[in-house]
Order: structure tokens, then C-alpha cells, then sequence
């Protein structure tokens, strides 16, 4: 049962993102030839209108295949005769129509158990924060730059960063804000940075607008993570055999399952939620991400055609399209491998 969740949490998301790039297409009356879910061998097939719809052998993948998009079309309704806005439109919005999914289904775990706010619920003994000065009830407003909205992000923020430093803490006590500076302390039982301060866990329900807010601030913080991903990923702090492919994001929500199974069925829901936003986030990052054959790949060509006002050759965009492919597949391969290496 949990595998056939995590692969229809898995097809929903991509469905989703594909199908961005669907309603965009039919806005501009560009001709869509056909919208798969999953890839390899066709397994059903359907419609009878000018898009062929299609159920592939394996559920990791999708698309959404437009007349001209990849090869030189005489219709008028191709995806190549369209403006260079319309184009660019039609492409972004399948990263965007992730980020709408995480958000509305962020508001709806908001509404249904609340917020974990960040408020100080003890000071440990022997901890920068007490030294710092915090003391139970401040609540913790921003890190550096960072503002924060959950409790989790002060853990987060720590693993991301991962060097003990001085880090700037904003906080409210009583009313009023103020401000001291600490560095993180490395606990050796629990192998990590530690502030010292703990949480009772106590989530707190909240009222419409703020639902809406902490929304957007759930998505803020899933978007703030992939990107130091990728930053950490590139700078060798976070090795390759830690990235997580279709494979292993399905061992994930299998052992997620498994621990709320635990608790209920109404903690598994949530928790189920919880993989959903966090993985459609992700997706809409990754994609962003200036990589060739990915829509952020496609959106640095058309911000080349914008500067140099002439399009690029088909047989050229194609190219660079093709390679970028190639290279994504050969990644996805060692990240695939690597996944099932770790389930042996």
C-alpha cells in the first residue's frame, strides 16, 4: 500500500507540473500533440482529438509534447512560431504550477494542525543560547538575514550552514525586539550544531489570513533548502551519494508511511501532505535550475534570443537540448544507482 502511495504521489506532482505546460499551450493555441505520465513503453492510449493521451511502463516522468517545440513545424499553431513571451510563459509554468501545488497544500496542513512556532520553550545549561542570553518564551524571529517562521528552520538553518560561526539572532521578548549574537555549539551525541534551546513541540492553530501567510512562508523555507542544496551539492559539502532520485524518494515516503502508520491514520495523512509539498518544491527548483533540456535550461536561450533579438538556429537550440539530455540521464542513471545501493 505505501509503495502505491508514494508512486501516486510521485505520477500527481508530475501530472501536475506537465500540466502547466498543457493549460499555457491551449491558452497561446499552440497544438499539443501528446501528455504522457511516465516513460518507456506506451501501456494505454486514449483521445480523439489533436492530443493523444498516454499511461507509460515506468511512473517517474512525464510530458507534454507540443507541435514545433523540438523540430521545425509549418503550422501556425506551432510552439516555434509563438512569440518569445508566450514561449517563455508556457515553459515556466510548469515549475510554477509546483510551487501553486506545495502552496495549497501548505495552507491546508497549516489549517488543519497549526504552526510550530519558534518560541523558546527551555535554555540548556552549557549552550551558546543561554550565554547569548535567550530565555524561555523569546520566540526567534530571523538568523542573519533569514527570518524565521517554524521552530524546524533553527536545526535547518544550523545543517545548512554546518560551520560553527557567529550567527546574529533577532528575538521577541515581551513585545520587543531584540538582538544577540551566538555560535552554534557541536553536540557530539547528536552529532550536529546545537543552539541549546528546546520546543515543546506544541503546534499552534492560527487564524485565516495568517494560514494564508504561513503558506507562503512553508514554501519560502522549501525553496530556501533546495537552493543551499544545490549550493552545498556544488561545493562538495554534500556529497553525490546523498541525492535522491524517483527511487529513493520512494524509499522516503515508504519509511515516513511506516513511522506515522505508528501514531494513525490521521498522522500518515499529514505526513503524506508533508512529502507532497516538499518534493513539488523541489521539483519546481530543480527544473528552474540553468541546465539544458531542463525548463530553466530553456529559459537562459530564450533570455539569450531577448538580448540578441534574433532566434537562435532550431538545429543549435536542439543541440545544446539534446546534450543537456544526455548529461540529465546519465545523472539520473548514478543517482538511480546509488538509491538502490543504499536499499541493499
Amino acid at each position: 500500500m505505501k509503495i502505491v502511495i508514494a508512486i501516486l504521489i510521485f505520477s500527481f506532482i508530475i501530472i501536475f507540473h506537465e500540466l502547466g505546460h498543457f493549460l499555457f499551450a491551449k491558452k497561446f493555441n499552440v497544438k499539443v500533440n501528446e501528455f504522457t505520465l511516465g516513460l518507456g513503453p506506451t501501456l494505454l492510449s486514449w483521445g480523439k482529438g489533436e492530443t493523444k493521451y498516454c499511461l507509460k511502463l515506468l511512473p517517474f516522468g512525464g510530458s507534454c509534447m507540443m507541435e514545433g517545440e523540438d523540430s521545425e513545424s509549418t503550422s501556425e499553431r506551432a510552439f516555434n512560431k509563438k512569440p518569445l513571451w508566450q514561449r517563455a510563459i508556457i515553459v515556466f509554468a510548469g515549475p510554477f504550477f509546483n510551487f501553486i501545488l506545495a502552496y495549497v497544500v501548505s495552507v491546508i496542513l497549516v489549517a488543519a494542525v497549526g504552526v510550530d512556532k519558534p518560541v523558546v520553550t527551555e535554555v540548556m545549561d552549557g549552550y551558546p543560547a543561554k550565554e547569548a542570553g535567550l530565555q524561555a518564551g523569546d520566540t526567534i524571529v530571523a538568523l542573519n538575514s533569514y527570518k524565521v517562521h517554524f521552530y524546524n528552520e533553527l536545526s535547518i538553518y544550523n545543517f545548512l550552514h554546518n560551520k560553527p560561526n557567529p550567527i546574529k539572532v533577532k528575538y521577541l521578548r515581551d513585545g520587543k525586539e531584540h538582538t544577540t549574537t551566538l555560535i552554534p555549539k557541536f553536540d557530539e551525541q547528536s552529532q550536529r550544531l546545537m543552539f541549546g534551546i528546546t520546543n515543546n513541540g506544541a503546534m499552534e492553530k492560527v487564524g485565516p489570513l495568517e494560514t494564508v501567510a504561513y503558506g507562503g512562508y512553508e514554501i519560502k523555507q522549501q525553496i530556501y533548502v533546495a537552493l543551499q542544496g544545490v549550493k552545498m551539492l556544488l561545493t562538495k559539502e554534500i556529497p553525490m551519494t546523498d541525492v535522491s532520485g524517483p527511487v529513493g524518494l520512494v524509499s522516503s515516503i515508504s519509511t515516513v508511511y511506516d513511522k506515522s502508520a505508528e501514531i494513525g491514520i490521521g498522522t500518515i495523512a499529514t505526513s503524506m501532505l508533508s512529502m507532497l509539498v516538499l518534493i513539488s518544491a523541489n521539483l519546481g527548483v530543480m527544473n528552474l535550475l540553468p541546465i539544458p533540456a531542463l525548463d530553466g535550461g530553456r529559459l537562459v536561450l530564450y533570455l539569450i534570443e531577448a538580448i540578441r533579438r534574433k532566434k537562435m538556429k532550431p538545429e543549435i537550440e536542439n543541440g545544446i537540448n539534446l546534450v543537456g539530455f544526455g548529461l540529465l540521464m546519465l545523472l539520473m542513471l548514478v543517482v538511480m544507482y546509488n538509491d538502490i545501493t543504499k536499499l541493499i
